[in-house]
């Protein structure tokens, strides 16, 4: 039963990646954010794939990438004990392994929590200017 569990978890984490791998090219290089659809389709012109934006889009990522860390978490576990000797019989310093366990666990909260810390660049644009807006000069009109 374990086993049949364990193989369900590992095949759900990897449709959940490749999932968000496909969902983030998807955003990336299909759905291109607003300078981009100028410079290819030469005007602002809406994308949409099965009927949902860049911005749709990255919402199911987002949720995804929540499933993928539920079931990595199940993962580790359901396979702790198994995790747990291995790291014991690779590191065989118990100082060592008490500080490599700590700066990982480090590391993992604030990869988690470092987008909460951040504050974001504020910058004015004026009224349809987008990110890589160029201001382009106005030409003079001559009166004959």
């Amino acid at each position: 039963m374990k086993s049949k569990l364990n193989l369900i978890i590992d095949a759900l984490l990897l449709l959940c990646l490749s999932a968000i791998a496909g969902i983030g090219f998807l955003i990336k290089h299909v759905l291109v954010a607003g300078f981009r659809r100028w410079e290819i389709y030469g005007r602002n012109v809406e994308l949409l794939f099965w009927g949902m934006d860049r911005h749709e889009w990255g919402t199911v990522h987002y949720i995804i990438a929540w499933v993928l860390l539920g079931l990595l978490v199940l993962h580790v576990v359901l396979h702790w004990k198994m995790i747990a000797g291995t790291y014991r019989r690779l590191i065989p310093g118990r100082a060592l392994r008490y500080t490599i366990a700590i700066v990982l666990a480090g590391l993992v909260i604030l990869f988690l929590i470092f987008p909460l810390l951040v504050t974001p660049d504020v910058r004015e644009h004026g009224r349809g200017m987008g990110r890589h807006h160029r201001e382009t000069p106005v030409r003079q009109i001559q009166r004959h």
